[in-house]
């Protein structure tokens, strides 16, 4: 495959992108790496602790209402790397456009938190969410892109299973759902970019651990019923491209409203690097009309 496959926007900042190979050796050095390219702190970011140790960053509208609704946002990096932080500028975006107040999680990571860990603290999060004074628990979605699409599918399915909060939607950004993911060959894997299929293995593995992946991910569950509505957005150059769009049939035919946004010619990540892109605005654009939605017809008022 060559570079003209990309999508036309894309095809220059493909050139340039990496292709991780993460591994227990490198873990240390990209986890440098990304904190040394943070944004820079915000004062008008309130950051809540939850008992587990995690954190949440709040992001809120310029004119916040009495009552609005809320999102949970999951960053991404593989279970492995990423820090709430490297996604102020989305939540900011989201919480600007849709009035409404943003939490994002600030997980254990594997190798040293392996599963539970990281969805332990995303329900602690959501908890205190949906707690928070001029949050209207009927209109709570959870979201998140990469593995953190992973940890907001794992935590559907774990809210479902406890019956205590009924999320109104999934946002499930590019998703990392599923261990048994394999590159289709190697022409197709030359055009992936911000993940590969090796780092994708270590990530799977990390943050397994010793538990039975049946239990802990999500692709593997087999009862798909009675899930929050869902919106899944991937590229066709995207790793996960296939477990995600296996994903959405199965959501549909499990009786889950699902959207599928899927990207010609576009890889992991490119909304991120290049998000002032047509194709990136309309990436953006789709996520926030299925969060508008949601969040109205959830209304109390």
């Amino acid at each position: 495959m060559s570079n003209e496959d990309f999508h036309p926007e894309l095809r220059r900042i493909a050139r340039f992108a990496p292709r991780p190979l993460v591994s227990r050796r490198t873990l240390p050095l990209f986890r440098l790496l990304m904190s040394l390219h943070l944004p820079s702190r915000h004062n008008d970011v309130e950051v809540l602790k939850l008992a587990t140790g995690a954190g949440v960053r709040l992001h809120r509208p310029l004119e916040p209402a009495a009552t609005s609704g809320a999102l949970l946002w999951i960053h991404g990096g593989g279970y492995l790397l990423g820090s709430a932080r490297q996604d102020d500028q989305l939540c900011r975006r989201l919480a600007q456009e849709l009035g409404i107040t943003v939490g994002s999680v600030e997980y254990r990571p594997a190798p040293e938190h392996p599963f539970p860990a990281a969805l332990d603290d995303c329900y602690a999060a959501l908890q205190r969410l949906v707690a928070l004074p001029g949050v209207d628990p009927a209109r709570v979605a959870i979201g998140g892109a990469s593995a953190g699409g992973g940890l907001a599918a794992a935590l559907a399915l774990m809210t479902r299973d406890r019956g205590e909060i009924n999320p109104a939607l999934q946002l499930l950004t590019y998703p990392m759902l599923d261990d048994r993911t394999v590159a289709q060959s190697p022409l197709h894997a030359r055009n992936y970019r911000l993940c590969s299929e090796r780092s994708n293995r270590f990530g799977w593995a990390a943050y397994l651990g010793d538990v039975d992946p049946d239990i802990a991910v999500p692709a593997r569950n087999a009862d798909l019923a009675g899930l929050p509505p869902a919106w899944i957005g991937v590229g066709t150059h995207d790793l996960f491209h296939d477990e995600d769009l296996v994903y959405a049939e199965r959501l549909s035919k499990a009786g889950v409203p699902c959207r599928v946004e899927v990207v010609p010619g576009a890889f992991h990540g490119f909304d991120r690097l290049v998000p002032g892109a047509q194709v990136s605005r309309s990436f953006f654009d789709s996520q926030c009309a299925s969060l508008r939605e949601a969040l109205t017809a959830g209304s109390t008022a």
